[in-house]
């Protein structure tokens, strides 16, 4: 069988080449116009434009402004606030004002900067607190879930504690820039070629902004170089203004943006501020927790609602707490429209929880992994009359029936020599005025569906050739993330045939309609159960045909290892199918598969928004320098839960991304805007993601060999998300390392650059 083996990606020798292909790549025919956005320069006022000098610049065609659009100005996935084009007011600096179209990708951009824009300049709200104060939020108040009497469990509690957290958001930084191409068909029809997680949201805005419905249009994309959220609504806005341009000009428009131009104009991670007050006992067992988030969501509303969501979803982690109270604050500002990222929200709630276990400790004078430890929730297999005869539920009152951290945390704890290593980095940190070195557990507990429920589904097409090879599609769009390999091994398994008789095309709306964006960890979990129903449909369809022949009955037809046995004989799958061919039987089939078992009611904070929970625990050790706040991540041990893994191999080099750039989120990566709103970290030069140097000097990565409790496809787990909140163990340690320098909580804030330790450091000692 296919599945299970770790083969390389399906495009791998592509890509170390240099050949694989993305929307850049795309030939475009002769007379192809490109396009650039001409962009504000402040984040909050009016204005009034004059584009003579645009529209006589070198090499343009046209130049267009919110009043020549058509039909809908829009490219919001939400709730229709976010117009391609401003339309007399500015809510953020680097917000499109109008659109040039040039016969060059040079020629556009030279001309967009020589617009005329005359601005009435109002003052911007751009943090947190500005928004606080101006009551500037995209809803009414605060959302509140809540659990037990929170208010009575913290104030009867032995201690108390309270503290403020705050965390930067992330700039994606995807290698592929943003890109898309929109080509003319007859009929008024358009073709869109988009670096998308989301076709059919691209499809639908598209339809909308050209006046046509949605079978109009067609939209494809074989694969993204990187996107990591930054591409389920982002893209939106060029796939849009390259079919608008497109269709009134009646000729192919292209449009990437330079890096810069990405960074400016794009959405990052929401940044958060979280206020916590908590009430535990001697041994450091929560008795209650309340927890105020504040997220900053930008101008635009875009997809903050569910990502805020998924942070108050998350504010448990891997802990249980018997009472609880969670306020979230969704706020305007004048920034750019924060938007999907790895874990959507997801890091920031298990961000809080786990700073909170590290303050406990402090106050406590204890391990901090003691007190993980004394809060997990209580071990379950995935069975509910266990004992203990209860089960614990989260904040949002959904039980927790699968908790396998207890024994993923003791195997880590052994196999990385914790309790060793860290007297050891205590008497070093003794002897070491200097340098000092920390250690830091974390473990992490991460809901796997989209908690808008009805977006749990996929489908999928698939053939089989008279030859016995196999062409499908699906919904899911493939980033480099290993989708398109781990649903081929599915496919190759179903038939019993080997994966290099399946190949899968590009994603394309006019294959397979109605796709959920590849998003939420779930790509695999619902478009290789789709794939799979599509192949056991055609599968049945042989059977059924080789029994009739043979005198005998399907479940007498084994499929495996590139053979089909029926009766006394054996035939290769070719034959197989030929057989099925000349006797008429259809050998294509559409797959569908929803996920089973979600209710989720988000206003009152209740219910079952996830099908299964993927697990894992990190190790990681560090050094700082407490003269210069320099510091490295010296080892690392990791052990996840992917279930039965699809791919180990791919599923390891997940685990090994998602640490490091979640590392990356709360150390080195630094967003900063002036107080004029401009982001002044809009290039590599200012903007540091981790460098191979970053990674860990050993860096020890084990997955955890144990089938999905849940009816997932063959009991694997997601992969893609959960990972990412492992990273949250550097900064642990970072924050262990300062403890050592004084003897005050150093109440380390992200990210931890050098400049942020130093200050630790100085509060530690104070």
């Amino acid at each position: 069988m296919s599945v299970a083996k770790s083969l390389p990606h399906d495009a791998a020798k592509l890509h170390v080449t240099g050949t694989a292909r993305y929307i850049d790549d795309i030939p475009t025919p002769a007379g192809a116009l490109h396009l650039a956005f001409g962009t504000s320069e402040i984040a909050r006022g009016s204005y009034t434009m004059n584009l003579d000098a645009v529209r006589a610049a070198t090499g343009v065609v046209a130049v267009l402004t919110a009043d020549d659009l058509p039909f809908e100005n829009d490219v919001s996935p939400s709730i229709h606030d976010e117009p391609l084009l401003a339309t007399g007011t500015v809510h953020y600096l680097g917000q499109p004002l109008f659109l040039v179209v040039a016969d060059s990708h040079l020629n556009a951009r030279k001309a967009a900067r020589l617009g005329k824009v005359e601005y009435s300049e109002e003052t911007p709200i751009l943090t947190i607190e500005q928004a606080l104060a101006a009551n500037s939020r995209f809803e009414d108040g605060p959302v509140i879930w809540t659990k037990g009497d929170v208010d009575a469990a913290i104030a009867n509690a032995p201690h108390q504690t309270r503290g403020t957290l705050n965390m930067g958001g992330q700039e994606h930084f995807y290698l592929e820039g943003q890109a898309a191409v929109a080509l003319p068909q007859e009929g008024g029809d358009m073709l869109v070629h988009s670096s998308t997680q989301h076709p059919t949201e691209i499809q639908h805005k598209v339809a909308d902004a050209i006046g046509v419905p949605m079978h109009g249009v067609r939209v494809e994309v074989r694969r993204m170089g990187g996107g990591f959220g930054g591409k389920e609504s982002q893209g939106n806005a060029l796939a849009v203004a390259c079919a608008v341009a497109a269709r009134a000009l009646n000729r192919p428009c292209k449009m990437r943006y330079d890096r810069d131009d990405d960074m400016m104009i794009t959405g990052k991670r929401h940044d958060f501020r979280i206020d916590y007050v908590a009430g535990y006992d001697d041994s450091g067992k929560l008795t209650g927790v309340d927890f105020t988030q504040m997220t900053r969501c930008g101008w635009a509303l875009d997809l903050s609602l569910p990502v805020a969501d998924r942070a108050m979803l998350h504010a448990d982690n891997a802990y249980h707490l018997p009472a609880a109270r969670i306020t979230s604050h969704r706020l305007k500002t004048n920034t750019q429209s924060a938007t999907a990222y790895r874990g959507f929200g997801g890091p920031q709630g298990v961000f809080g929880i786990e700073r909170v276990m590290d303050h406990i400790a402090a106050d406590l004078g204890i391990d901090p992994l003691l007190v993980r430890q004394r809060n997990y929730y209580a071990p379950m297999s995935g069975q509910v009359d266990q004992d203990p005869p209860y089960v614990q539920t989260t904040p949002y009152h959904m039980p927790v029936t699968d908790f396998i951290l207890h024994e993923m945390t003791d195997h880590l704890l052994d196999s990385s020599d914790y309790a060793n290593r860290r007297k050891a980095i205590a008497a070093w940190n003794a002897a070491n005025p200097i340098l000092k070195k920390g250690i830091a557990i974390s473990p992490v507990k991460f809901g796997i569906s989209f908690t808008l429920s009805h977006l749990n589904q996929a489908g999928a097409l698939v053939h089989v050739y008279q030859d016995g090879s196999v062409h499908l599609n699906h919904g899911g769009t493939e980033m480099g993330q290993g989708l398109f390999q781990k649903v081929a091994q599915v496919a190759a398994s179903r038939f019993g045939i080997d994966v290099s008789a399946v190949k899968i095309t590009a994603t394309d709306t006019a294959k397979v309609p109605n796709t959920s964006a590849t998003a939420a960890s779930s790509g695999s979990d619902l478009n290789g159960m789709a794939v799979a129903d599509a192949c056991d449909t055609i599968r049945g369809r042989i059977a059924a045909c080789l029994a009739d022949l043979n005198n005998t009955t399907p479940d007498q037809v084994q499929f495996a290892n590139g053979q089909v046995t029926v009766a006394d004989q054996t035939l290769s799958f070719a034959q197989a199918a030929m057989h099925a061919y000349v006797n008429r039987v259809s050998l294509s089939a559409t797959g569908f598969y929803k996920t089973p078992g979600l209710k989720w009611d988000r206003v009152k904070g209740t219910g079952t928004p996830f099908f299964y929970f993927a697990q894992g625990v990190a190790v990681t050790e560090v050094v700082i320098d407490t003269l210069t706040g320099e510091n490295r991540i010296l080892r690392t041990d990791i052990l996840h839960d992917a279930g039965a893994s699809l791919n180990p191999i791919i599923d390891i080099g997940q685990v090994e991304g998602g640490y490091v750039q979640g590392a990356g989120w709360l150390t080195t990566e630094e967003l900063v805007w002036d107080d004029k709103g401009r982001l002044r970290t809009h290039a590599p030069s200012t903007y540091k993601i981790p460098a191979c140097s970053d990674r860990p000097d050993i860096f020890n990565v084990a997955l955890w060999d144990a089938p999905n409790p849940a009816q997932t496809i063959y009991r694997s787990k997601a992969v893609g998300e959960p990972p990412f909140m492992l990273g949250i163990s550097a900064f642990l340690a970072l924050a262990d390392a300062v403890s050592a320098c004084g003897p005050n909580y150093g109440d380390l804030q992200a990210p931890a650059t050098a400049e942020e330790i130093l200050r630790a450091v100085g509060r530690t000692r104070a």
